[in-house]
């Protein structure tokens, strides 16, 4: 087990080496920036969409995607941050109180 933390921290650490390693020009390019810009975008998509879809290996419907739903509906309206956060909490509670 502890080679393989070790060999995974290795390769973090090289492979942040070589982004630190490329030149300027290749970072300052425009489908660079924008690509950089989208990965949070879709890794944190991806967490969300595992988190209430999924129940261990099956998927399933249950009180967090009404909590996803307003949180949508929410952040499509311009509510600030934390009306989102504590609306979907109270959303997903009341959902799975009935």
């Amino acid at each position: 087990m502890w080679t393989a933390v070790v060999l995974a921290g290795v390769g973090c650490y090289l492979l942040k080496l070589a982004g630190l390693s490329l030149p300027e020009r290749v970072l300052a390019h425009p489908t660079v920036e924008r690509v950089a810009d989208l990965i949070p975008v879709a890794l944190l998509a991806a967490l969300v969409a595992v988190q209430v879809f999924a129940d261990g290996p099956s998927l399933t419907l249950d009180a967090r995607v009404l909590g996803l739903v307003f949180a949508v509906v929410a952040l499509l309206l311009r509510a600030p941050f934390l009306v989102v956060v504590v609306g979907a909490a109270v959303v997903a509670a009341l959902a799975r109180l009935v």
